[in-house]
Formats: structure tokens, C-alpha cells, sequence
């Protein structure tokens, strides 16, 4: 069991109408929970609502495994998670379609839209979770699929301590939702603010939207985060014109940000005054693992920088010896309390314990440059073999975005396919889509007749700004499943 809350006086949660002390929030919790045994396994669609966390602190206080899912899971989807893990209960919203057994109604808020229901699954299961288990996350924030990672309640508690402590974290912040709770990286927000005696301002309107920016600025927010999506849209919104007094520092994480946009990005949050802080993590490892200090923003651009407190890296090259010299490139390897204990693909595996010890291996590409700072520089399995010339499809990706082109890159070996998005954010011609082949041909030194491009009006991605690899017309999945080897944060 684990106590978010303790004896944390303030104020913990926000909305735009309202404001729920610590104890008023313990209080929520506890009546939303008494109807639960302890063990159980409750599906939560965890929208950035005061019932939704509300009923997430008050399982972890009473022992109950929360299974999280985003608000846009479908009915579909969450039959299949509920045939395949067989939850107890569920904690969702009152007009979420495509649910029975109602058994407890919370009335919820005089806003319209947030009253939450409990669902009793009348089916006779042995709870059978391992005491350790905390919760369930599925994996890159993508509710369709199977896989989840289990987390532990002192996964949880050593990561939440450990971002408190990188990002100086106090009881006088303010973190404004930009991202679902049911994304690990959204998730590790909620739970080091709330640990440090901080406050959650609660929305689920976009940074895109005019309200966002008022209640940012009505309820004076101190801190928001945001993956590169955000950021991008961030830059076309002019974030350097904008009345942003009361944010203290922001973090980016969810993958690579481009050394363009983290060097325009460092050098305005200094002239405003507010820390930018790149971060790196992976579901499996409760979220953020490094970070790189506000203050080493300019000098180490592209830097995710060095390890949380607690955390550890490791590089090993492909026979698995380790790495000591700088620049040299293998996977890398992390320890730390904040390792999960494990994937889970059935409600057989809520019974294992700790597979994996402490140890993650990431499945990520990196080194370290002369002063032991961290740099990301791609995903084993995010290679092709074109003509022989093993090429990363990060790093293709990352240099259409150079030029101009929003694009996502998959394909088979010998066979390169670009999606570029004509209705996103693309500041290039268009027209000039054809120039993309020689582009490649001279950059890569590989015969054009390896790269096709394909125009689509929006890339897919997840509630968290993840493209959805697997749903690119013409890719079949399998290769880059967007659940495989977990999700990058920064």
C-alpha cells in the first residue's frame, strides 16, 4: 500500500471551479473505495478528473490494483482487457457505453460530465495479485494493447522521490494536466506533485485551446509537461510571446525533441526565466530515469542528460561487455528502484513477482559524451538493412524534420517508406515532397530507389502525441508494433 497524501495539509487538486484540500481528497478517496475489498482488481479509464484521481489515491491507500486505461479506450477495447484480465470491478465514467453490473454511483461534481461509476463484474475470480503489485500501465500509453507493465508499490514511490528531488519539487507547485494519467510519463507527474505536498490543476483541454493558457494563468500554474508533439505545437503557438509569469520550469520527455527545437526551447524559457528541463524514461521503469539540469540546457543540446538520484546507466556493446569510452555507441542499460516488476500479458501473470530486479534493459541506443552526459541516439529495432547499409529510422525521421517535413518512418529492408503530413505541422512546401529520395540519396548515400514517400493528412498517434506506427497505411505492425520494447520519453 502507499500513502500519496500523508499529512500534507493545502491544496492537492484544481479544477476550474473548484479546489479539494489534502484531506478533502482522503477523504473522497476513502468513500469511493469503501464498497472495494482489498486485492481487488479495478479497470480505471483515468481521465484528468477529480473522481478519476481520486479513486486512483485512494486504490494504492487501500491495496486495490488499479489497471489505468485512457478515456479513449473503446468499449471493444475494454472488453477485451476485461476478458483477458478479468477485473473485479471498474471505475469509469457514468456515460461511458457498453457497461453492466452498476453497483455504487458517486454523484460527483456540480460540473457537468464528471460523475464517475463503479461497475461490479459479478463473476467468482481468486484475487491471486502478488502482494507487491500496485498497479497496471499498458504499455506506450496505448490502450488497445495487451501487454501491461506492473508496478510496484515501491516502483512507484522511489520514482516519485526521485523526480521530487531532480526537479526540486515543493509543496508551493502547481502542475497543469497535458497529459492522461494512464501515460506513464503523465502518470509520474501526478504522483511526485502530490507526494511532495504540491497541487494537480485538473483539464483535459488541449494547450491548443485558449482555456488551457486562462486557467493556466488564473490558477497560476508553476510547472506543465509535454512530449515532442506539444512542443512543436508550442513553437507554432509563439510560446515566446506568451504571458507565461508563473511557470517555474517545464519538462519534456516522450521522446527525442530535435536539437533545433531543444536548443530554440532552452535558449526562450532563459530569457523568460523558467527551467527547461529534457527527461528520458520508459513505462517499465515507473516513468522518467534522467534528466538533464535546466542550467546545462544550451551547452549539451540533444542531451537527455545524467540519472535521477537512486538511478544508474550502463552502455554494453553487442557481445554485452561494457562501454567506458565516450562516444561510443551501444544499448543502454538502467538500475534503480524505479524498475517495474515485469510485463504482464494474462491475468496468470498478476501473480509473479519481480522478474526483472532492478535491471532494465532499455532497448535504446546511446552513449555518453567526455563529462558522462547522456545522449539517446536511436532504438535497436528501429533498423533497416537497405542495400547493405543498416540505416536508423529515428535518424531519418529526425533529419525530414530538419527540412521542414512532419514524418514518420517504417518500411521493410531494401524498402524505406516516409509518411509525410500534409494537414499537421509540416512548414515545408509541400510540393517539394518529390525532393525527399535525392534528399536521402545524398544524406545517406543510398540509391533513391530505396525510398518511396507517402503523403497522409495526419500521422496517428496516441492520447500522449506517440505516433502509432502500426496504423500507417501499408505497415502491418509487426515490425514496429508501437507497444514493442516500450515507449521513449525523451
Amino acid at each position: 500500500m502507499l500513502d500519496l497524501l500523508g499529512d500534507t495539509k493545502g491544496v492537492a487538486l484544481i479544477t476550474r471551479s473548484r479546489e479539494l484540500s489534502h484531506e478533502e481528497l482522503r477523504r473522497l478517496a476513502s468513500k469511493i473505495t469503501d464498497p472495494i475489498p482489498a486485492r481487488s482488481l479495478v479497470l480505471l479509464v483515468a481521465t484528468n478528473t477529480i473522481e478519476a484521481v481520486a479513486g486512483y489515491v485512494g486504490f494504492l491507500e487501500k491495496g486495490i490494483v488499479p489497471l489505468l486505461v485512457g478515456a479513449k479506450t473503446t468499449p471493444e477495447q475494454i472488453a477485451g482487457l476485461v476478458d483477458l484480465y478479468q477485473p473485479d470491478y471498474a471505475w469509469i465514467p457514468a456515460d461511458m457505453p457498453g457497461q453492466q453490473y452498476d453497483l455504487y454511483d458517486y454523484p460527483g461534481t456540480e460540473e457537468k460530465g464528471l460523475s464517475y461509476r463503479l461497475i461490479h463484474y459479478n463473476r467468482l475470480t481468486a484475487n491471486g495479485l502478488h502482494p507487491d503489485l500496485a498497479a497496471l500501465l499498458t504499455t506506450s500509453g496505448s490502450t488497445g494493447s495487451p501487454k501491461l507493465v506492473r508496478l510496484s508499490y515501491g516502483n512507484i514511490e522511489a520514482n516519485a522521490r526521485s523526480i521530487i528531488a531532480s526537479l526540486a519539487i515543493t509543496s508551493r507547485d502547481r502542475a497543469i494536466t497535458t497529459l492522461p494519467f494512464s501515460y506513464s510519463y503523465g502518470l509520474s507527474i501526478l504522483n511526485s506533485h502530490l507526494l511532495a505536498g504540491a497541487s494537480i490543476i485538473l483539464t483535459e483541454e488541449s494547450l491548443v485551446n485558449r482555456g488551457f493558457w486562462d486557467l493556466l494563468r488564473q490558477k497560476s500554474a508553476t510547472t506543465f509537461g509535454g512530449v515532442p508533439y506539444h512542443y512543436t505545437l508550442l513553437k507554432q503557438l509563439h510560446f515566446e510571446r506568451m504571458d507565461t509569469d508563473s511557470l517555474r520550469y517545464i519538462t519534456q520527455a516522450g521522446g527525442r525533441l530535435g536539437d533545433e527545437l531543444h536548443g530554440w526551447f532552452a535558449q526562450v524559457c532563459m530569457d523568460k526565466g523558467i527551467d527547461f528541463v529534457v527527461m528520458y524514461g520508459q513505462t517499465e521503469a515507473t516513468a522518467r530515469m534522467a534528466y538533464l539540469p535546466a542550467e546545462m540546457s544550451l551547452t549539451k543540446i540533444g542531451s537527455v542528460g545524467i540519472a535521477i538520484p537512486g538511478g544508474r546507466f550502463q552502455i554494453i556493446d553487442e557481445q554485452g561487455n561494457p562501454v567506458s569510452a565516450a562516444h561510443v555507441e551501444g544499448e543502454l542499460i538502467y538500475t534503480g528502484d524505479n524498475v517495474s516488476m515485469g510485463r504482464a500479458i494474462s491475468r496468470d501473470d498478476l501473480r509473479a513477482g519481480d522478474l526483472l530486479a532492478g535491471k532494465l534493459e532499455t532497448g535504446d541506443l546511446a552513449c555518453f559524451d567526455d563529462e558522462g552526459y547522456l545522449y539517446i541516439t536511436g532504438r535497436k529495432k528501429r533498423f533497416l538493412k537497405l542495400f547493405g547499409n543498416r540505416v536508423s529510422l529515428d535518424e531519418v525521421e529526425q533529419l525530414l524534420m530538419r527540412r521542414g517535413f512532419t514524418a514518420a518512418c517504417s518500411g521493410k529492408d531494401d524498402g524505406l517508406v516516409a509518411y509525410v503530413e500534409s494537414g499537421g505541422e509540416s512548414t515545408a512546401d509541400l510540393s517539394t515532397i518529390d525532393t525527399i529520395p535525392p534528399l536521402l540519396t545524398s544524406e545517406l548515400g543510398i540509391n533513391s530507389n530505396a525510398f518511396s514517400v507517402i503523403l497522409i493528412e495526419r500521422i496517428p498517434r496516441n492520447s500522449a502525441g506517440k505516433i502509432l506506427y502500426s496504423r500507417l497505411d501499408g505497415t502491418d505492425g509487426a515490425q514496429f508494433d508501437e507497444t514493442d520494447g516500450e515507449t521513449h520519453e525523451a
